[in-house]
């Protein structure tokens, strides 16, 4: 059974839950929380996530030997804008029930692309919450805000809407942005990347970015269909 199946049987048996044998009455609406598709468990986001060393067209999958990108410690000013820096449990308001990291890139290139994939389940409906934090800070931080790092801090000067993936329409949601910001010293204009899709209870979350100045025109299609085929095909 897939991924997709299992989270809309998920959510379709508890939409038929009934409180007696007359079932709810007319004022006892099933509340978001009891009608959303189960969390998947981090046996199952592995399952669905890139192999480590798995190849995806001129690029490679590979697994985090830490915890993950640093930039999932880093925080917004003002908050509101947190979702575009990071989604991590720790410094956002919504934890995941699991998650799954990967990170795809060019081994050889040194300054090559860098994309952050990450795969996040939630309870009680959080999912689509998630997605609209996210689309609220896209409107509320259009005209940037600060990336507080450990030691330093990025400003970023514009948020606009980016080109979703190709595959958008079969998901629930999908928002896509370009980030352009100053290096941490104030000097050189970067560009980044961030795409998400939520699917049930589950968030695609994909981040790149290039060192250096180069705009690389958004998050290769090529990388974000196979892990969206995956995800679907589990």
């Amino acid at each position: 059974m897939t991924i997709a199946v299992t989270t809309a049987l998920g959510a379709t048996a508890c939409s038929s839950d009934e409180s007696g044998p007359g079932g709810p009455g007319k004022d006892d609406k099933p509340s978001a929380a009891a009608s959303a598709p189960k969390a998947l468990t981090e046996a199952q986001l592995t399952a669905a996530s890139f192999t480590d060393g798995q190849g995806v067209g001129r690029y490679t999958g590979s697994e985090y030997t830490l915890d993950g990108p640093l930039g999932d410690a880093y925080t917004a000013d003002p908050a509101v804008c947190q979702p575009l820096v990071s989604l991590a449990g720790d410094v956002s308001g919504h934890d995941p029930a699991a998650q799954v990291q990967r990170k795809v890139d060019i081994p050889d290139e040194m300054l090559g692309i860098t994309v952050d994939v990450t795969l996040r389940s939630y309870a009680n409906g959080e999912a689509a919450e998630v997605m609209k934090a996210l689309g609220t800070a896209g409107r509320e931080c259009a005209g940037g805000f600060t990336e507080d790092r450990a030691l330093a801090s990025a400003k970023y000067l514009k948020v606009e809407p980016a080109e979703a993936p190709g595959f958008a329409a079969e998901a629930d949601e999908a928002k896509a942005f370009r980030f352009t910001l100053l290096d941490v010293k104030g000097k050189l204009k970067l560009y980044e990347y961030l795409t998400v899709v939520r699917s049930g209870s589950t968030t695609l979350a994909f981040r790149g970015e290039i060192t250096g100045t180069k705009d690389i025109g958004g998050i290769p299609q090529d990388i974000m269909t196979a892990q969206w085929t995956t995800f679907r095909s589990v």
